[in-house]
């Protein structure tokens, strides 16, 4: 679990983050959402320990990342997965050696150790037959896959995704969704979606937080987003058809 009190972040005379306060709980896809400025990559760089906050706190499982030695924060950064916007994968690799990068990188495990952890994770997404591929040679939708399996091959505690969807057609962005809520319950990670995709949102927000104007206007869950009269919230999303359809949808079981 991720617990956020009261963190503040200015850059020179502006203030980004004013004060957000919420919980990440581990096993949930829990989603950031907001419009351009809101604040959400600059919150999701704090979450990242990229920034640190002018003021509040940010605790691990109940350790205060400002509390941790240069070690304690190396040994964080090793439970962390992170899935790029733009998947970030080395064009000059194989997908097998760019999902070998971070066990290189953190551990000191055994070729044959290293190879049996790949193998799996890249079965785990639907790519067991892709370890000799380049990235130019995927889909965008096989390159996300590579991104996601990369990300949890260290066995994380925690995985961050930054618009894992973009680029992708609506099909498609469904399935890396389901993909990640999937290995999110499966292997009881602390998940956290930086997203404007209302796709996503309908279909795996397990907990949603919307940023505006770097503060927390709302929380709650895709049921009951649908059903909120937070102004702020219903402006940001109420636009889309397919908000309108799923709104019916969820209103009418409750009937």
């Amino acid at each position: 679990m991720i617990e956020v009190k009261d963190i503040y972040k200015s850059f020179g005379d502006h203030d980004v983050l004013k004060g957000i306060s919420t919980t990440f709980e581990k096993g949930k896809t829990n989603l950031i959402i907001g419009q351009s400025g809101s604040g959400k990559t600059v919150f999701l760089k704090c979450l990242l320990g990229l920034f640190i906050p002018d003021k509040g706190s940010i605790s691990y499982n109940g350790h205060d990342y400002l509390d941790l030695s240069d070690d304690e924060r190396s040994d964080l950064r090793a439970e962390m997965g992170m899935v790029f916007q733009g998947s970030a994968l080395f064009d000059s690799m194989t997908i097998a050696e760019n999902v070998m990068f971070p066990l290189k990188m953190f551990t000191k495990q055994s070729k044959s150790e290293m190879q049996d952890r790949v193998n799996f994770v890249l079965k785990r997404v639907n790519l067991a037959d892709a370890h000799k591929k380049l990235p130019s040679e995927a889909s965008g939708g096989m390159q996300k896959r590579v991104a996601i399996a990369r990300a949890i091959v260290n066995k994380p505690k925690y995985l961050f995704c930054d618009e894992p969807n973009s680029g992708l057609d609506p099909k498609t962005a469904t399935v890396i969704d389901n993909l990640i809520q999937e290995i999110t319950q499966e292997y009881d990670i602390t998940t956290m979606i930086n997203t404007h995709d209302m796709n996503s949102v309908m279909e795996i927000g397990e907990k949603i937080i919307f940023l505006k104007d770097g503060l927390k206007e709302w929380e709650g869950s895709n049921k009951t987003i649908f059903k909120t009269d937070n102004e702020a919230v219903t402006n940001f999303v109420y636009s889309s058809d397919l908000f309108k359809r799923v709104q019916k949808m969820y209103l009418e079981e409750d009937m």
